[in-house]
């Protein structure tokens, strides 16, 4: 089948799964859903920003008009039709991943099916930018469980996405909502470092400062009253910096604070290895992250190629 033809089958039966979803026949929906993803996962298209997010372009043509318009160097009867028919274009083909998020949240939060779906739309999303799913398809499905209040869903999402700003809105309200004051620190500085085992500098920053912004329970900063945000401001300065011997120092203070999560130290010596060239976790005299810091600093891992060699290790698990 051509890709046009795949194109037009694909349009028809999302529209038939709107239609069903609208009439509540959930199964005859899903099934439609599913065939939409046969459709692309059968077609030649390939997996791109600008495939998933694929308003960009008409979006420019439509403002490249109207400017051109206003500074006369293209007539009024021209633009008109530019706009008029990039108008059209968008209101008959959304972005590929809000269609797939669309269909994700008309379907029963507890089928089975919708499992399946998204678990399907993701391993067909990952043959572009993101090797867990497009980092746009996660952001969507972000959204969707957050207005659910599925809260834990939507932050394992929001990790897998480029969205620091709208996690730290999730955790603000997630946190208020159901967590123990005494544990705010807590749930922002899981984010951060999870963010950081990912690579994602940007996001981990951007997520801290939204996030201690705007929580009604912690007061303006830094510094903070919690000395675990503290860390977490620190560490992001650190990693910025890159030098080992600050990270270390910065790990041995804060120990009371990194105590209270087992997880914390795992995910400081996966930061360590990616940021700092800190050698992968090994067996010795020295255990646990001072132990690896330490055996850094007596010379392991001082090539200058390390940091190529650790992002083959195993990252740990987030969840």
């Amino acid at each position: 089948m051509s890709q046009g033809k795949h194109v037009e089958a694909r349009e028809l039966m999302y529209s038939g799964a709107l239609l069903f979803f609208s009439h509540s026949q959930q199964n005859s929906a899903a099934d439609l859903s599913m065939l939409v993803l046969e459709s692309l996962e059968k077609s030649d298209a390939k997996v791109t920003d600008e495939l998933l997010g694929a308003t960009s372009i008409v979006c420019t043509v439509i403002d490249l008009s109207a400017a051109l318009m206003d500074s006369g160097f293209l007539s009024s009867q021209c633009g008109d039709v530019c706009i008029a028919r990039g108008s059209a274009i968008l209101s008959k083909k959304l972005c590929l991943s809000e269609n797939l998020a669309k269909v994700f949240s008309l379907m029963d939060p507890n089928s089975p099916e919708r499992v399946a779906f998204v678990s399907r739309a993701l391993k067909w999303s990952s043959g572009g930018s993101g090797k867990l799913g497009h980092p746009k398809l996660h952001q969507l499905l972000a959204i969707t469980l957050w207005k659910e209040q599925n809260y834990c869903e939507s932050r394992y999402h929001f990790l897998h996405s480029t969205d620091g700003e709208g996690c730290a809105n999730m955790l603000v309200e997630y946190s208020s909502s159901r967590g123990y004051r005494s544990e705010v620190d807590m749930f922002v500085a899981q984010a951060v470092l999870q963010f950081l085992c990912l690579k994602n500098k940007t996001s981990a920053s951007v997520v801290f400062t939204t996030y201690t912004q705007k929580h009604p329970s912690i007061e303006k900063g830094p510094p903070f009253v919690q000395p675990l945000l503290n860390f977490i401001w620190f560490l992001l300065l650190a990693v910025d910096g890159g030098k080992l011997t600050v990270f270390t120092v910065l790990c041995e203070q804060y120990q009371p604070s990194l105590k209270r999560d087992p997880m914390y130290n795992e995910y400081l010596d996966r930061i360590g290895q990616l940021f700092f060239g800190v050698p992968p976790k090994q067996t010795s005299s020295y255990g646990g992250l001072l132990g690896n810091l330490l055996n850094s600093l007596m010379g392991a891992g001082e090539d200058d190629d390390a940091e190529d060699g650790q992002e083959d290790s195993s990252p740990i698990e987030l969840d």
